[in-house]
């Protein structure tokens, strides 16, 4: 089976019902997309875990140094990952492990093999869109 991005209508819905998100590689730099996206997203009333090793806080809220630090990963809804695609294998990993329900790939993070296992593993996979952008385009109101 070869993976399959949602199509809009589950997207809106996703982003409807999710509360928490996780984001892997939120850096403390506001200069940077991760901050800028997860910063508009905490604003519109998502509650946000940062997944950054060696960082204490971001965005006023603790870091976690990976998905597996959570202290209670049944609490997140969404994992949003900002990190280089050679990565995702093991984020994809953690998020099967953990029993993770979604995955988001921002803007330029594509792994179609670690997408499609994720699908396999019954994980809904968001790959190479922006959260805030896809938030901002389908009129979302949390």
């Amino acid at each position: 089976m070869a993976f399959q991005q949602p199509d809009v209508s589950t997207i809106k819905q996703l982003l409807e019902r999710t509360q928490t998100i996780a984001v892997v590689g939120l850096s403390p730099k506001t200069s940077r997309p991760s901050h800028q996206v997860s910063a508009a997203m905490q604003g519109f009333g998502y509650q946000i875990t940062p997944i950054r090793p060696a960082t204490d806080e971001v965005l006023g809220e603790t870091c976690y140094p990976s998905l597996y630090d959570l202290p209670h990963p049944e609490k997140i809804d969404l994992v949003d990952v900002f990190r280089a695609s050679e990565h995702v294998d093991e984020i994809v990993d953690a998020c099967i492990a953990l029993k993770l329900p979604t995955i988001w790939l921002q803007d330029g993070v594509i792994n179609e093999p670690a997408a499609q296992r994720a699908q396999e593993a019954g994980i809904t996979v968001v790959m190479n869109r922006c959260v805030y952008r896809d938030y901002m385009q389908l009129g979302i109101n949390k």
